[in-house]
Parts: C-alpha cells; structure tokens; sequence
C-alpha cells in the first residue's frame, strides 16, 4: 500500500501492530488516528476514529438550501449538511449565522452537520448510536418530523409514526425505540427536554469539560442543573467545580 503525502504539521507514520492499514499524523500538536484502508481479514480490530475537530461555527451566511448551508468564516467558506427545520429558522443569505456542528469522518471525508439548536444536534448525535442509521438518514429523520414529535414517538413505542417518515422501514423504528427509548428525556421535562432553552456560554463550557474527563453528557447536565439551581449566574470555576463535586458523590 503506497503511503499518503504528508498532511499539515507532521508526518505519516505506520501505526498499529502487523497492518499497514493505518497512519498516525499530527493535527494541531495532537497525534491522531486515520483508518485509510478496510483492516484485513483475521487481523485485531484498531482504531478508526479521528476526535471531533469542529464544533461550532459562527459567519456570515453565504447560500442556503434545504439541505445544505455554505457559512464564511475568516475567509473559508463552510460546507455544511443541515436539515430543513435548521433551514427553515435560519436567516437570509449576508446574514451573521451560528451553527452548532457536529464533524463526521470517513476514510475519505470529513463533512460538517450544522444546527441552529443545540438539542436537535444533540437528537442527531443520538440517531447516530442506533445500528443501520448514518449521519445522511439521521438528517433525512430530522426533516421528516419535529424533535420534540420525534423524542414523543420514540418513547411512546409509536411504530406507526415513525414509519411515516421518509427512509425508515419498520425495523429501523423498532431499532430507534428499543435503542434511544430510555436514552431521551421525558416530554415537558424542565432543561434537558428537546424544546428547553440552550445553556449559557459559560454553561456549555462547563459541560464540555466534564464530558471530556469521561462523564455521560446526560449526567454533566444533571450535575450543572444541580450546581446552578436557586443561583444568580456563576463563573465557570463555580459551576465547574460544584458540578464536579455532585458527580464525585
């Protein structure tokens, strides 16, 4: 296998025991992980995943789709997958526009998937745990019914309105019931539900810290529900910290 050019700050270099299947390349000061081939046969499953390298972008909004928005910013114009609800609620072209991205990898694509909720990305994120359903279903899913619908169908075990949505047989929605049913929030419950209002800057930066030392988001959220409950607003090393706190009890 003919070894791929190098890519930005380092180099490729074989990575993994007896495989040549994959190369390790610097990204930022970060040593990632590329699968550039399918693993042979017999051989020990390896990594395959690069980390998320972008989550949010904020611009201006150059062109809009139904399924797709070209956002600038400094300069870069932005490729993005968007569903139609995201369409539908986003601005006019030349308009300032924030979207919340989730970055999908592929062996040979990196593609963003763009949302002006914060919950329906989290719903997207979700969809994407459940066997038989990639990120382009996922988007087809959003558009064929309302988060909040769709978060009531799931955990109602209603078969019949899911199927209605384009692209999902009966035994993708048995999968999505069976999967995501006590995965999502209960309807009308107050901060975690698909329709609650987004956390706060400083909010969202204290869950993205502790989701990144290992804890669940649906536990970072409780715990950041609890550190701020009855309270002004904080700073980060607060919350942080009384979030941290009721997780480590």
């Amino acid at each position: 296998m003919r070894q791929p050019k190098d890519l930005r700050n380092g180099k490729l270099r074989p990575h993994c025991v007896n495989t040549v299947k994959h190369w390790n390349f610097l990204w930022n000061g970060k040593e990632k992980c590329i699968l550039l081939a399918p693993r042979a046969a017999g051989k020990p499953a390896v990594c395959r995943t690069i980390p998320p390298m972008i989550a949010h972008l904020r611009g201006t909004l150059l062109a809009k789709r139904p399924n797709q928005a070209i956002v600038e910013t400094h300069g870069v114009g932005y490729d993005v997958s968007i569903s139609v609800p995201t369409f539908t609620e986003m601005p006019a072209a030349g308009a300032d526009v924030a979207l919340h991205i989730h970055t999908h990898v592929r062996e040979d694509a990196l593609s963003l998937y763009g949302f002006l909720r914060l919950a329906e990305k989290q719903l997207f994120e979700k969809l994407l745990t459940v066997s038989g359903i990639g990120p382009t279903l996922a988007i087809k899913i959003l558009s064929g019914m309302p988060a909040d619908e769709m978060v009531g169908a799931i955990r109602g075990g209603d078969l019949a309105r899911l199927t209605r949505i384009p692209g999902i047989g009966r035994k993708t929605a048995e999968r999505m019931v069976l999967e995501l049913r006590d995965k999502l929030p209960v309807a009308g419950a107050s901060d975690t539900s698909m329709g609650a209002p987004q956390a706060s800057p400083v909010e969202e930066d204290v869950i993205s810290a502790l989701v990144n030392l290992g804890y669940p988001r649906a536990a970072a959220e409780k715990a950041l529900l609890a550190a701020r409950s009855g309270k002004s607003p904080q700073s980060f090393d607060l919350l942080f910290r009384e979030a941290l706190g009721s997780l480590s009890k």
